[in-house]
Protein backbone atom coordinates (compact mmCIF):
# COMPACT_ATOMS: atom_id res chain seq x y z
CA UNK A 1 0.00 0.00 0.00
CA UNK A 2 0.85 3.20 -0.44
CA UNK A 3 1.83 6.22 2.01
CA UNK A 4 -1.56 7.28 4.06
CA UNK A 5 -0.58 11.09 2.95
CA UNK A 6 -2.17 9.67 -0.33
CA UNK A 7 -5.41 9.32 2.30
CA UNK A 8 -4.95 12.74 3.39
CA UNK A 9 -4.54 15.42 0.59
CA UNK A 10 -4.93 19.24 1.66
CA UNK A 11 -6.53 21.22 -1.52
CA UNK A 12 -9.57 22.93 -2.42
CA UNK A 13 -12.85 21.54 -3.03
CA UNK A 14 -15.43 20.67 -4.00
CA UNK A 15 -14.42 17.53 -4.88
CA UNK A 16 -11.30 15.43 -4.94
CA UNK A 17 -12.36 13.16 -8.12
CA UNK A 18 -14.17 15.75 -10.18
CA UNK A 19 -11.16 18.81 -8.82
CA UNK A 20 -8.42 17.71 -7.39
CA UNK A 21 -7.83 14.88 -9.56
CA UNK A 22 -8.01 16.84 -13.13
CA UNK A 23 -5.98 19.58 -11.47
CA UNK A 24 -3.05 16.88 -10.98
CA UNK A 25 -3.46 15.58 -13.86
CA UNK A 26 -3.30 18.76 -15.65
CA UNK A 27 -0.02 19.43 -13.73
CA UNK A 28 1.42 16.49 -14.94
CA UNK A 29 0.97 16.95 -18.61
CA UNK A 30 2.91 20.24 -18.29
CA UNK A 31 5.66 18.62 -16.26
CA UNK A 32 5.96 15.94 -19.17
CA UNK A 33 5.54 18.36 -22.18
CA UNK A 34 6.75 21.69 -21.35
CA UNK A 35 6.69 22.93 -24.74
CA UNK A 36 2.94 22.21 -25.11
CA UNK A 37 1.02 25.55 -26.27
CA UNK A 38 -2.59 23.96 -26.89
CA UNK A 39 -4.38 21.31 -25.42
CA UNK A 40 -7.59 19.76 -26.04
CA UNK A 41 -9.49 17.71 -23.66
CA UNK A 42 -12.04 15.43 -23.08
CA UNK A 43 -14.36 14.56 -19.97
CA UNK A 44 -15.73 11.02 -20.39
CA UNK A 45 -18.48 8.94 -17.89
CA UNK A 46 -19.15 10.73 -14.61
CA UNK A 47 -16.83 13.66 -15.29
CA UNK A 48 -18.90 14.94 -18.31
CA UNK A 49 -21.96 13.88 -16.31
CA UNK A 50 -21.11 16.37 -13.77
CA UNK A 51 -18.26 18.14 -14.34
CA UNK A 52 -19.74 21.45 -15.18
CA UNK A 53 -21.84 21.29 -11.29
CA UNK A 54 -18.10 20.14 -9.87
CA UNK A 55 -15.99 22.91 -11.75
CA UNK A 56 -14.12 20.59 -13.89
CA UNK A 57 -14.24 22.30 -16.85
CA UNK A 58 -12.81 25.78 -14.88
CA UNK A 59 -10.29 23.77 -12.93
CA UNK A 60 -8.66 22.54 -15.61
CA UNK A 61 -8.59 25.62 -17.71
CA UNK A 62 -7.20 27.69 -14.76
CA UNK A 63 -4.32 25.07 -14.04
CA UNK A 64 -3.22 24.61 -18.00
CA UNK A 65 -2.96 28.54 -18.22
CA UNK A 66 -1.54 30.30 -20.31
CA UNK A 67 -1.14 27.39 -22.49
CA UNK A 68 -4.42 27.31 -24.20
CA UNK A 69 -7.23 24.89 -23.54
CA UNK A 70 -10.43 23.14 -24.15
CA UNK A 71 -12.70 21.10 -23.19
CA UNK A 72 -15.13 18.86 -24.56
CA UNK A 73 -17.97 16.78 -22.48
CA UNK A 74 -18.48 13.74 -23.85
CA UNK A 75 -21.69 12.01 -22.21
CA UNK A 76 -21.93 9.29 -24.66
CA UNK A 77 -18.63 7.17 -25.24
CA UNK A 78 -18.66 4.20 -22.26
CA UNK A 79 -15.30 3.98 -19.87
CA UNK A 80 -14.89 0.37 -19.53
CA UNK A 81 -11.72 0.76 -17.36
CA UNK A 82 -13.38 3.95 -14.70
CA UNK A 83 -16.00 6.41 -14.92
CA UNK A 84 -13.83 9.25 -14.15
CA UNK A 85 -12.11 8.66 -17.47
CA UNK A 86 -10.40 11.99 -19.22
CA UNK A 87 -8.20 12.42 -22.52
CA UNK A 88 -5.53 15.23 -23.10
CA UNK A 89 -4.30 15.83 -26.50
CA UNK A 90 -1.08 17.99 -26.47
CA UNK A 91 0.07 20.35 -29.27
CA UNK A 92 3.12 22.34 -29.59
CA UNK A 93 3.72 24.38 -32.71
CA UNK A 94 0.18 23.21 -34.24
CA UNK A 95 0.97 19.63 -34.26
CA UNK A 96 -0.13 16.95 -32.38
CA UNK A 97 2.68 15.66 -30.06
CA UNK A 98 1.21 13.44 -27.26
CA UNK A 99 -2.44 11.86 -26.51
CA UNK A 100 -2.95 10.59 -22.75
CA UNK A 101 -5.99 9.15 -21.60
CA UNK A 102 -5.84 9.61 -17.58
CA UNK A 103 -8.23 8.09 -14.69
CA UNK A 104 -9.49 10.24 -11.44
CA UNK A 105 -9.47 7.17 -9.40
CA UNK A 106 -10.73 9.15 -5.88
CA UNK A 107 -9.25 10.82 -3.75
CA UNK A 108 -7.18 13.46 -5.61
CA UNK A 109 -5.31 10.44 -7.23
CA UNK A 110 -4.94 10.18 -11.23
CA UNK A 111 -3.74 7.30 -12.70
CA UNK A 112 -2.15 7.17 -16.73
CA UNK A 113 -3.35 4.28 -18.92
CA UNK A 114 -0.57 2.07 -19.22
CA UNK A 115 1.66 2.96 -16.63
CA UNK A 116 1.46 1.55 -12.75
CA UNK A 117 -1.02 3.11 -10.64
CA UNK A 118 1.53 4.75 -8.03
CA UNK A 119 3.44 6.62 -10.65
CA UNK A 120 2.73 9.62 -10.48
CA UNK A 121 1.43 9.85 -6.69
CA UNK A 122 3.32 12.56 -4.83
CA UNK A 123 4.74 9.95 -2.39
CA UNK A 124 4.82 6.99 -5.32
CA UNK A 125 6.40 4.39 -3.54
CA UNK A 126 3.62 1.43 -3.28
CA UNK A 127 6.11 -0.98 -1.25
CA UNK A 128 5.60 1.51 1.63
CA UNK A 129 3.29 -1.26 3.44
CA UNK A 130 4.13 -5.07 2.91
CA UNK A 131 0.81 -5.94 4.22
CA UNK A 132 -2.73 -5.07 1.94
CA UNK A 133 -5.45 -6.76 4.30
CA UNK A 134 -6.71 -5.98 7.72
CA UNK A 135 -6.40 -9.68 8.98
CA UNK A 136 -2.33 -9.46 7.90
CA UNK A 137 -1.76 -6.38 10.09
CA UNK A 138 -3.44 -7.32 12.81
CA UNK A 139 -1.21 -10.33 12.68
CA UNK A 140 1.87 -8.41 12.82
CA UNK A 141 1.17 -6.01 15.08
CA UNK A 142 0.42 -8.98 17.58
CA UNK A 143 3.14 -10.79 16.83
CA UNK A 144 5.51 -7.35 17.45
CA UNK A 145 3.41 -5.56 20.14
CA UNK A 146 2.17 -2.60 18.12
CA UNK A 147 -0.84 -0.61 17.82
CA UNK A 148 -2.08 0.60 14.60
CA UNK A 149 -0.49 4.08 14.73
CA UNK A 150 2.59 2.81 15.65
CA UNK A 151 2.63 -0.25 13.02
CA UNK A 152 2.05 3.24 10.81
CA UNK A 153 5.05 4.96 12.45
CA UNK A 154 7.07 2.08 12.05
CA UNK A 155 6.63 1.59 8.26
CA UNK A 156 6.57 5.24 7.24
CA UNK A 157 8.99 6.72 9.64
CA UNK A 158 8.47 9.70 12.45
CA UNK A 159 7.90 11.98 10.29
CA UNK A 160 4.27 10.74 9.81
CA UNK A 161 3.32 11.94 12.55
CA UNK A 162 4.46 15.79 11.76
CA UNK A 163 2.32 15.03 8.69
CA UNK A 164 -0.26 14.67 10.48
CA UNK A 165 -0.35 17.03 13.17
CA UNK A 166 -0.28 19.57 10.20
CA UNK A 167 -3.37 17.64 8.79
CA UNK A 168 -4.90 17.92 12.48
CA UNK A 169 -4.20 21.67 12.29
CA UNK A 170 -5.90 22.34 9.02
CA UNK A 171 -8.65 20.14 9.78
CA UNK A 172 -9.36 22.50 13.18
CA UNK A 173 -9.10 25.46 11.31
CA UNK A 174 -11.38 24.33 8.37
CA UNK A 175 -13.38 24.20 11.28
CA UNK A 176 -12.98 27.20 12.38
CA UNK A 177 -13.58 28.93 8.83
CA UNK A 178 -16.94 27.19 8.02
CA UNK A 179 -18.38 28.03 11.37
CA UNK A 180 -17.76 32.26 11.08
CA UNK A 181 -19.62 31.86 7.85
CA UNK A 182 -22.76 32.76 6.72
CA UNK A 183 -25.33 32.88 3.63
CA UNK A 184 -25.55 30.93 0.34
CA UNK A 185 -23.05 28.08 -1.09
CA UNK A 186 -22.33 28.56 -4.60
CA UNK A 187 -24.38 27.20 -7.40
CA UNK A 188 -28.18 27.23 -8.96
CA UNK A 189 -29.43 25.01 -5.93
CA UNK A 190 -29.00 28.54 -3.08
CA UNK A 191 -28.18 26.09 -0.57
CA UNK A 192 -27.95 27.96 2.97
CA UNK A 193 -24.86 27.48 4.78
CA UNK A 194 -26.37 26.30 8.57
CA UNK A 195 -22.63 25.28 10.64
CA UNK A 196 -23.00 28.26 12.81
CA UNK A 197 -27.02 28.26 12.80
CA UNK A 198 -26.11 24.22 14.28
CA UNK A 199 -23.81 25.39 16.68
CA UNK A 200 -25.17 28.31 18.11
CA UNK A 201 -28.18 25.86 19.22
CA UNK A 202 -26.43 23.51 20.70
CA UNK A 203 -27.37 24.97 24.54
CA UNK A 204 -30.88 25.21 23.21
CA UNK A 205 -31.61 21.64 24.88
CA UNK A 206 -29.59 20.78 27.73
CA UNK A 207 -29.44 17.31 27.48
CA UNK A 208 -25.79 15.72 26.84
CA UNK A 209 -26.94 13.96 23.67
CA UNK A 210 -28.72 16.63 21.86
CA UNK A 211 -25.58 18.74 22.73
CA UNK A 212 -23.48 15.97 21.04
CA UNK A 213 -25.32 15.87 17.99
CA UNK A 214 -25.60 19.50 17.83
CA UNK A 215 -22.07 20.15 18.29
CA UNK A 216 -20.92 17.17 16.15
CA UNK A 217 -23.32 17.90 13.17
CA UNK A 218 -22.14 21.58 13.13
CA UNK A 219 -18.68 20.60 12.61
CA UNK A 220 -19.46 18.37 10.04
CA UNK A 221 -21.46 20.77 8.02
CA UNK A 222 -18.80 23.34 8.65
CA UNK A 223 -16.42 21.36 6.80
CA UNK A 224 -18.75 19.91 3.92
CA UNK A 225 -19.60 23.86 3.19
CA UNK A 226 -16.28 24.82 3.10
CA UNK A 227 -15.56 21.97 0.78
CA UNK A 228 -18.50 23.31 -1.49
CA UNK A 229 -17.45 26.38 -1.31
CA UNK A 230 -14.20 25.57 -2.85
CA UNK A 231 -12.33 25.91 0.40
CA UNK A 232 -9.24 24.64 1.34
CA UNK A 233 -9.95 20.73 3.04
CA UNK A 234 -8.63 17.72 3.67
CA UNK A 235 -9.48 14.56 2.07
CA UNK A 236 -10.65 12.14 4.35
CA UNK A 237 -10.79 10.38 2.13
CA UNK A 238 -12.27 12.23 -0.24
CA UNK A 239 -13.57 16.30 -0.38
CA UNK A 240 -17.02 15.01 -0.78
CA UNK A 241 -16.50 12.86 2.84
CA UNK A 242 -14.37 15.53 4.32
CA UNK A 243 -16.08 16.53 7.27
CA UNK A 244 -16.48 12.81 9.12
CA UNK A 245 -13.29 11.95 10.29
CA UNK A 246 -12.41 15.78 11.85
CA UNK A 247 -15.85 16.43 12.94
CA UNK A 248 -15.61 13.46 15.80
CA UNK A 249 -12.09 14.26 16.60
CA UNK A 250 -13.18 17.75 16.99
CA UNK A 251 -15.69 16.84 19.53
CA UNK A 252 -14.02 14.15 21.16
CA UNK A 253 -11.03 16.93 21.86
CA UNK A 254 -13.22 19.62 22.98
CA UNK A 255 -15.59 17.15 25.50
CA UNK A 256 -13.00 14.75 26.46
CA UNK A 257 -9.75 16.95 26.29
CA UNK A 258 -7.71 14.44 24.36
CA UNK A 259 -4.47 15.98 23.59
CA UNK A 260 -2.91 16.67 19.82
CA UNK A 261 -1.14 14.10 20.27
CA UNK A 262 -3.72 11.74 20.78
CA UNK A 263 -5.47 12.95 17.42
CA UNK A 264 -2.57 12.57 15.82
CA UNK A 265 -2.19 8.69 16.39
CA UNK A 266 -5.93 8.36 16.00
CA UNK A 267 -5.83 9.94 12.52
CA UNK A 268 -2.98 7.10 12.04
CA UNK A 269 -5.06 4.76 12.54
CA UNK A 270 -7.78 6.05 10.26
CA UNK A 271 -5.52 6.61 7.42
CA UNK A 272 -4.69 2.62 7.59
CA UNK A 273 -8.29 2.18 7.14
CA UNK A 274 -8.84 4.35 4.22
CA UNK A 275 -5.89 3.04 2.59
CA UNK A 276 -6.95 -0.90 3.04
CA UNK A 277 -10.60 0.23 1.01
CA UNK A 278 -8.50 2.54 -1.23
CA UNK A 279 -5.84 -0.33 -1.83
CA UNK A 280 -8.52 -3.31 -2.38
CA UNK A 281 -12.03 -1.42 -3.42
CA UNK A 282 -12.21 2.50 -3.91
CA UNK A 283 -12.23 5.54 -2.59
CA UNK A 284 -14.20 6.98 -5.76
CA UNK A 285 -18.61 7.67 -5.84
CA UNK A 286 -18.30 7.50 -9.37
CA UNK A 287 -16.80 4.43 -9.25
CA UNK A 288 -18.81 2.57 -6.48
CA UNK A 289 -21.41 5.25 -5.32
CA UNK A 290 -21.32 7.16 -2.07
CA UNK A 291 -20.67 4.08 0.32
CA UNK A 292 -17.16 4.42 -1.21
CA UNK A 293 -16.46 7.89 -0.19
CA UNK A 294 -19.06 8.54 2.80
CA UNK A 295 -19.25 4.68 3.74
CA UNK A 296 -14.92 4.98 3.98
CA UNK A 297 -15.13 8.11 6.06
CA UNK A 298 -17.02 6.64 8.40
CA UNK A 299 -14.90 3.55 8.17
CA UNK A 300 -12.02 5.64 9.19
CA UNK A 301 -13.88 7.58 12.09
CA UNK A 302 -15.10 4.93 13.59
CA UNK A 303 -11.45 3.42 13.37
CA UNK A 304 -9.81 6.51 14.56
CA UNK A 305 -12.35 6.88 17.78
CA UNK A 306 -11.23 3.14 18.89
CA UNK A 307 -7.96 4.31 18.69
CA UNK A 308 -8.72 7.44 20.27
CA UNK A 309 -10.12 5.21 23.33
CA UNK A 310 -7.20 2.62 23.48
CA UNK A 311 -9.22 0.15 22.48
CA UNK A 312 -7.86 -3.62 20.88
CA UNK A 313 -7.37 -4.41 17.21
CA UNK A 314 -10.73 -6.72 17.40
CA UNK A 315 -12.47 -3.76 18.68
CA UNK A 316 -10.90 -1.39 16.20
CA UNK A 317 -12.07 -3.46 13.20
CA UNK A 318 -15.30 -4.00 14.58
CA UNK A 319 -16.21 -0.40 14.93
CA UNK A 320 -14.56 0.09 11.37
CA UNK A 321 -16.34 -2.72 10.50
CA UNK A 322 -19.93 -2.10 11.34
CA UNK A 323 -19.40 1.80 10.16
CA UNK A 324 -19.26 0.66 6.64
CA UNK A 325 -21.25 -2.23 7.04
CA UNK A 326 -24.59 -0.27 7.26
CA UNK A 327 -23.54 2.05 4.52
CA UNK A 328 -23.37 -0.67 2.18
CA UNK A 329 -25.23 0.20 -1.42
CA UNK A 330 -25.45 4.08 -0.65
CA UNK A 331 -25.89 5.63 -3.81
CA UNK A 332 -23.85 9.12 -4.72
CA UNK A 333 -26.56 10.89 -6.48
CA UNK A 334 -25.42 14.97 -6.16
CA UNK A 335 -28.38 17.35 -7.18
CA UNK A 336 -27.29 19.40 -10.36
CA UNK A 337 -23.86 18.05 -10.25
CA UNK A 338 -22.86 19.75 -7.01
CA UNK A 339 -21.37 18.18 -3.88
CA UNK A 340 -24.01 20.14 -1.53
CA UNK A 341 -27.23 17.72 -1.34
CA UNK A 342 -27.23 15.44 -0.05
CA UNK A 343 -23.56 15.01 0.24
CA UNK A 344 -23.46 17.71 3.39
CA UNK A 345 -25.93 16.43 5.39
CA UNK A 346 -24.68 13.06 4.93
CA UNK A 347 -20.97 13.77 6.73
CA UNK A 348 -23.25 14.69 9.57
CA UNK A 349 -25.35 11.33 9.84
CA UNK A 350 -22.04 9.25 9.25
CA UNK A 351 -20.47 11.65 11.89
CA UNK A 352 -22.77 10.14 14.43
CA UNK A 353 -23.07 6.79 13.11
CA UNK A 354 -19.56 6.44 13.80
CA UNK A 355 -19.82 7.45 17.27
CA UNK A 356 -22.78 4.75 17.40
CA UNK A 357 -20.13 2.69 15.97
CA UNK A 358 -17.40 2.86 18.52
CA UNK A 359 -20.11 2.42 21.24
CA UNK A 360 -21.31 -0.57 19.63
CA UNK A 361 -17.31 -2.14 19.45
CA UNK A 362 -17.01 -1.41 23.48
CA UNK A 363 -19.54 -4.36 24.13
CA UNK A 364 -20.10 -6.31 21.02
CA UNK A 365 -16.68 -7.26 19.37
CA UNK A 366 -16.02 -10.56 21.35
CA UNK A 367 -19.31 -11.65 19.03
CA UNK A 368 -18.83 -9.68 15.57
CA UNK A 369 -19.11 -12.31 12.27
CA UNK A 370 -17.88 -10.53 10.04
CA UNK A 371 -14.20 -9.04 9.25
CA UNK A 372 -13.23 -5.62 7.73
CA UNK A 373 -11.63 -7.69 5.21
CA UNK A 374 -14.99 -9.32 3.91
CA UNK A 375 -16.65 -5.88 4.14
CA UNK A 376 -14.57 -4.25 2.11
CA UNK A 377 -14.68 -6.99 -0.76
CA UNK A 378 -18.59 -6.52 -0.44
CA UNK A 379 -18.66 -2.86 -0.98
CA UNK A 380 -16.18 -2.97 -4.22
CA UNK A 381 -18.35 -6.04 -5.32
CA UNK A 382 -22.27 -4.23 -3.92
CA UNK A 383 -20.61 -1.11 -6.25
CA UNK A 384 -19.97 -2.49 -8.91
CA UNK A 385 -23.51 -3.77 -9.43
CA UNK A 386 -24.77 -0.34 -8.67
CA UNK A 387 -26.40 1.08 -12.06
CA UNK A 388 -24.42 3.79 -13.46
CA UNK A 389 -27.55 6.04 -12.43
CA UNK A 390 -26.49 5.96 -8.70
CA UNK A 391 -22.83 6.37 -9.30
CA UNK A 392 -22.32 10.34 -9.42
CA UNK A 393 -23.43 10.95 -12.98
CA UNK A 394 -26.68 13.18 -11.20
CA UNK A 395 -28.89 10.36 -13.22
CA UNK A 396 -30.66 9.11 -10.78
CA UNK A 397 -32.17 9.24 -7.59
CA UNK A 398 -32.62 12.59 -5.81
CA UNK A 399 -30.61 14.16 -8.79
CA UNK A 400 -33.25 12.89 -11.02
CA UNK A 401 -36.61 13.74 -8.82
CA UNK A 402 -35.59 17.54 -7.67
CA UNK A 403 -35.53 18.49 -11.28
CA UNK A 404 -38.99 16.82 -12.19
CA UNK A 405 -40.37 18.61 -9.45
CA UNK A 406 -38.40 21.88 -9.89
CA UNK A 407 -39.50 21.77 -13.57
CA UNK A 408 -43.42 21.64 -12.48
Amino acid sequence: MQSIREIYKTGRGPSSSHTMGPERAIKIIRSLYPDADKLAVTLYGSLALTGAGHGTDKVIIQTAHPVRCTVVHDEKTDCPVHPNTMDVAVYSGGKLIATRRIYSVGGGSVVFDGEPPEKYEKYQSDAIYPLNTFSEIAEFCRTNNLRLWQFVELFEGGQILDFLADVWARMKQTIHEGLTCDGVLPGILGTQRRAQKLYNQRHIDESAQTRENRLVCSYAFATGEQNAAGGIIVTAPTCGACGVVPSVLKYMQDERKFSDEQIVRALATGGIIGNLIKKNASISGAECGCQAEIGSACSMAAGALAELFDMGLDQIEYAAEVAMEHHLGLTCDPIAGLVQIPCIERNAVAAMRAINALSLANFLADSRKISFDIIVKTMYNTGKDLLNNYKETSSGGLAKYYEIKKNK
